[in-house]
């Protein structure tokens, strides 16, 4: 029997992406209102690492644990094209709390060698409860789909993992690599009401599979939570988990998914909604098959919540499509805050991109959660990447002095800087009562 072969990898570094990247202008500062944003977020935390750094027994340098925390994130938030460029800028004006500092490539290169990763880990783990905080300090309406949710079920979260991209091979021992290699993978736990990481694992194995992410998963899922996945996590033993864990589930069945009818719930020309058994290691296991109709397609989709009043047909269709935030969450990272082009080829400095480039998408997302408060609408409605790019004009009209901070700015503007996104389909909510219900 002929040896199968695997199926190349689709993610590629974007060669046109980098020499974008490298032609641009150095962007312009931030704001000194969001500066202060950032520095008030980030900063206190930084500075409650340094006992943890003295206990990994470095020693004090010119570029300390702060100063490199200003630099990276000032990497990632301005966009630089490059650390040399960056360097540039940091002599002639300083970086966020870092005033201008005369060091020299080498040495910045030897830091984000060498600099333990570990230590950004530790200020984007301690600052995400804040950040869940603030959100949850805010009004502003929910989807109609998540008030109904967090209702019956105290958090609604979704788990997917995403490769990252090609390193440049330029760089040190990659020079000889025939191919782009791969930066790794990433896995990330996203709360879909807030659109806020819950926590972030990291591999340098770019083919690792999401299924080796499940010990991780399973510790940091705590009772009464709903959890959306792909195909990708199918294992009907951690399955078994969740349920003692007490832990309600959403995903999709496979079309070849083998089991034994038990009980019909609903059957109609539009859905099926089944109990059925699984055995997993001789014990059977119960669990329910939505079956959906839509545009000439069936859709499947299984759940371990077995009480339809609980958990609705409508549901479990409108919640799981809530899933596709953690799809756009990667997106931003890697898109619109640099994480498909990275400034260097060792692991540690592509963790500490990693770690440096979540941290600012939370203040992304927590400064445009304050504009959907501003304006009382969902964040869902706020467009994150309208909202970044909308900054530079913030600098400018704070600098002519016609605004005073950002966030009024951003909200006075809405329209022309499109921060509402347009409404192209109707709500799965309402699409799918008019579409699929007997009875909508």
């Amino acid at each position: 029997m002929a040896k199968r072969k695997n199926k190349p990898s689709t993610v590629r570094h974007t060669r046109s992406n980098q020499l974008a990247r490298q032609s641009k202008q150095p962007p312009p500062p931030p704001d000194e209102v969001t500066a202060a944003r950032i520095k008030e977020i980030v900063h206190p935390a930084t500075l409650a690492q340094l006992s943890y750094y003295h206990q990994l027994g470095l020693r004090e340098r010119t570029l300390t644990l702060p100063l490199m925390t200003a630099l990276v994130l000032s990497l990632v938030w301005r966009q630089f094209s490059s650390v040399s460029e960056a360097l540039r800028v940091w002599q002639q004006e300083g970086l966020l709390w870092a005033e201008p500092v005369k060091v020299s490539q080498q040495a910045i290169s030897e830091r984000l060698r060498t600099l333990p990763a570990e230590l950004l880990e530790r200020v984007l783990n301690d600052l995400l409860p804040q950040m869940h905080q603030r959100w949850a300090q805010r009004e502003r309406p929910l989807p109609a789909e998540l008030a109904w949710a967090l209702v019956h079920y105290k958090r609604v979260w979704a788990v997917d993992g995403s490769t990252l991209d090609g390193l440049v091979r330029r760089i040190g021992l990659l020079r000889n690599l025939p191919e782009w290699p791969l930066a790794g993978r990433m896995m990330a736990i996203l709360d879909v009401s807030s659109r806020l990481p819950q926590r972030v694992w990291y591999t340098d194995d770019s083919q690792a599979h999401d299924q080796r992410f499940w010990p991780d998963i399973l510790s940091a899922i705590p009772a009464q939570t709903l959890l959306l996945f792909d195909l990708g996590f199918t294992n009907f033993k951690q399955y078994l988990h969740l349920i003692q864990q007490q832990v309600t589930f959403v995903t999709r069945a496979k079309k070849n998914l083998s089991y034994q009818l038990k009980q019909v719930l609903e059957q109609s020309a539009h859905v099926h909604d089944y109990l059925i058994v699984i055995t997993v290691d001789k014990q059977p296991v119960t669990l329910r098959l939505v079956e959906v109709l839509y545009h000439g397609r069936w859709y499947r989709y299984l759940t371990n919540e077995l009480d339809p009043t609980r958990l609705p047909v409508i549901y479990v269709i409108a919640l799981y499509w809530q899933r596709w935030r953690i799809e756009d969450a990667y997106k931003l990272v890697k898109r619109l805050l640099g994480l498909a082009y990275f400034w260097v080829g060792s692991e540690n400095g592509v963790t500490l991109q990693l770690w440096a480039t979540w941290l600012l998408y939370a203040v992304l997302v927590d400064l445009s959660d304050e504009v959907a408060g501003e304006l009382k609408v969902p964040l869902a409605d706020i467009s994150l990447e309208m909202v970044y790019r909308s900054l530079y004009f913030c600098v400018n009209a704070i600098h002519r002095g016609d605004a005073t901070d950002p966030v009024s700015h951003l909200v006075a503007n809405a329209k022309l800087f499109g921060l509402i996104k347009r409404k192209r389909k109707p709500p799965a909510l309402s699409l799918l009562n008019l579409t699929i219900l007997d009875s909508p």
